[in-house]
């Protein structure tokens, strides 16, 4: 990859590129547990109500998007807000060139500015590559949980892999949601 990507906040009109990313690994594979691809609408909605509290981004090379990732509530109970689940996906083709890497280091960034204290991702196993990836980022396995799923024509397992921001066991600053942080 010649050029870097720039990475920036997705907006809610990307939607229709970053379905192009998604639809391949719910229609081919098990990284997600969606049956069916989700329609413009839906996933528009998906983006601005991510945006009301957690980070949305996007990569950008040349004027497309090759890859997003955000971050969600990991639980809904208050006690949890510390804590959010992080998912990223990289457009076909784009695999391999550090388009992850350079969106969940904003990512994670962003999420120590809102005191997040853990970061946490759900990876369907087999997912030797997911994995990897992860734990080069310093997640780490914390628990894998046997025939949580069921897609295309089989049980799937999934590996929980976590990254913890706050090492203390003061408590943290109060959590900022993500329009109020000044970045």
């Amino acid at each position: 990859m010649g050029k870097k990507p720039v990475i920036r906040l997705a907006v809610p009109e990307d939607a229709g590129e970053l379905l192009d990313i998604y639809a391949p690994y719910v229609l081919n594979t098990t990284v997600t547990f969606e049956y069916e691809v989700p329609t413009l609408e839906e996933f528009s909605g998906r983006v601005r109500k991510t945006l009301e509290k957690y980070p949305y981004l996007v990569a950008e090379l040349d004027g497309r998007i090759v890859g997003y990732a955000y971050a969600g509530p990991f639980r809904s109970r208050v006690a949890y807000i510390w804590s959010a689940e992080v998912s990223v996906y990289v457009r076909d083709g784009y695999h391999r060139l550090g388009i992850g890497r350079l969106l969940y280091t904003e990512l994670e960034r962003i999420l120590r500015l809102q005191n997040i204290a853990s970061m946490q991702a759900c990876i369907s196993h087999p997912n030797r590559e997911s994995i990897k990836f992860h734990s080069s980022l310093d997640f780490e396995r914390v628990a894998r949980f046997s025939k949580c799923a069921f897609k295309m024509g089989r049980w799937v397992d999934v590996v929980w892999m976590q990254k913890v921001l706050h090492e203390t066991d003061d408590p943290p600053a109060p959590f900022i949601p993500f329009p109020e942080i000044k970045m």
